[in-house]
């Protein structure tokens, strides 16, 4: 049974949804520890949404909430957060309503920026984590799969995403009213992580030529070289960021890039290298042009810019929450097409899920058939069938014979009806889907402890 659990900006205040992805990478594998249900966990986690898929190993019949609850406690535990105040949040999701929501999260569909291009590469990666930590499952793999193939299909077939909306231009849209020509703004990048390229690469959409970056991490020379852009090094940094008309940071790592203090010291240097009296000491002085106007716009969650920055003069912050707020209301007509892309794919999906259900009977019925052949086949041998044909006869009716039964299986899978279909095996031939292969793994253990002894 596959679960998922949901936190975004439909729900969920900012402040948790950062905490959340903070500890993002930490709790698929205490959610495998919480319940034992629970086979598999994939985590999902932007800086608008938070979620966990789950696999749950659960009989008909069974209640899933008491492995819901848990995992909800073991995200709370990670991320420091009151259980209660996380079951009252989260969404829940389960059946085969979870392919339709992580169809349409990938495919942008959910975005505060419909139609955002980050989204999709975010799904993929949030797999790559799960398998480095071992915390997926055959049936979450294929859900992620589908989930990156339909958002592909979406993007193809449809106008979403054609116009690269994606928070960073959202973000720069907002910015118009504050800067005057683009071609003249002075820009430093912090950051080369998830959203540096995206930034770069709206910026210069806009005619933005006078780009630097620096990053915390260490990066920034072989990212300004992949992107011909001047590296800043971390002995400039404040200075740089002082001297910049507009700071755009994404980088990932979970501390303040920029707060008061560097653009005050940064502000102090500025002004020492120019011989000038340091802006913060001879703002008193009324013959003192104005403090710089500086923008500085936030991608990073957790938030890479403290809010501090804002009692330096002349400061704005543009952050996430407040792009958020600002973020264009969706259009039902623009993403039609889309959404019926993303519903028929679920469909699909569940279709050939149910159609995995009938795999263990489905093998027990060949397994049944193929029993009895080999068994006349060798006494077709036994009598004399030195020319092979009649065990050619044999084996053409054996597959005639299965033919019609494989189509129904899949037939009645598609109709829902995989219960008549598995009456109506154990009716005719007296085959039992779980019997036949717990037997049949009886025999493999068999037939591989008689190779080891010999």
């Amino acid at each position: 049974m596959l679960i998922c659990l949901t936190a975004s900006h439909k729900n969920a205040a900012f402040d948790m949804l950062e905490r959340l992805s903070a500890t993002a990478e930490h709790a698929a594998p205490r959610i495998l520890e919480g319940h034992a249900s629970v086979q598999g966990a994939v985590v999902v986690a932007t800086c608008n949404r938070f979620e966990a898929y789950l696999d749950l190993d659960a009989n008909d019949g069974e209640s899933p909430v008491p492995a819901v609850q848990e995992a909800i406690r073991a995200v709370g535990s990670v991320a420091g957060l009151e259980a209660d105040e996380l079951l009252s949040t989260f969404g829940f999701v389960h059946g085969n309503a979870v392919a339709e929501h992580l169809f349409a999260v990938a495919s942008g569909l959910e975005s505060v920026v419909v139609g955002e291009g980050e989204i999709a590469g975010q799904v993929r990666r949030s797999l790559e984590q799960a398998r480095a930590e071992r915390t997926t499952t055959p049936e979450l793999e294929r859900l992620f799969q589908r989930a990156s193939q339909t958002s592909r299909r979406v993007k193809n077939r449809t106008g979403i995403g054609g116009e690269g909306r994606s928070l960073v231009r959202l973000a720069l849209d907002l910015a118009e009213s504050r800067v005057t020509d683009w071609s003249k703004t002075r820009v430093l990048l912090v950051g080369t992580g998830r959203f540096a390229g995206a930034s770069l690469a709206a910026l210069r959409d806009r005619g933005v030529t006078d780009v630097s970056v620096y990053s915390p991490t260490g990066r920034g020379v072989k990212f300004a070289a992949a992107h011909d852009i001047d590296a800043v090094a971390s002995a400039d940094y404040a200075m740089a960021a002082a001297s910049a008309d507009v700071i755009v940071t994404c980088t990932i790592v979970e501390h303040h890039v920029v707060d008061r203090g560097l653009l005050e010291v940064g502000r102090a240097e500025l002004a020492a290298s120019q011989g000038a009296a340091p802006v913060a000491i001879a703002a008193a002085r009324a013959d003192v042009p104005a403090a710089p106007r500086q923008l500085v716009i936030d991608l990073g969650l957790p938030r890479n810019v403290a809010p501090d920055v804002v009692e330096v003069p002349g400061v704005e912050l543009l952050d996430l929450e407040t792009i958020r707020i600002h973020a264009p209301i969706e259009e039902l007509g623009a993403t039609d097409a889309a959404r019926e892309l993303v519903n028929r794919a679920a469909r699909n999906f569940g279709r050939v899920g149910e159609e995995l259900d009938l795999a263990p009977a489905v093998v027990a019925l060949r397994s049944h058939v193929f029993d009895v052949l080999d068994a006349e086949i060798a006494r077709a041998k036994a009598r004399g069938d030195d020319d092979g044909r009649t065990e050619a006869a044999l084996r053409h009716m054996a597959g005639v014979l299965l033919h019609t039964p494989m189509v129904r299986s899949r037939e009645y899978a598609r109709a829902g009806e995989q219960r008549a279909w598995l009456d109506g095996l154990e009716a005719v031939f007296g085959i039992r889907a779980e019997a036949e292969a717990a037997a049949s793994a009886d025999r493999n253990a068999r037939d591989d402890a008689a190779r080891d002894a010999g």
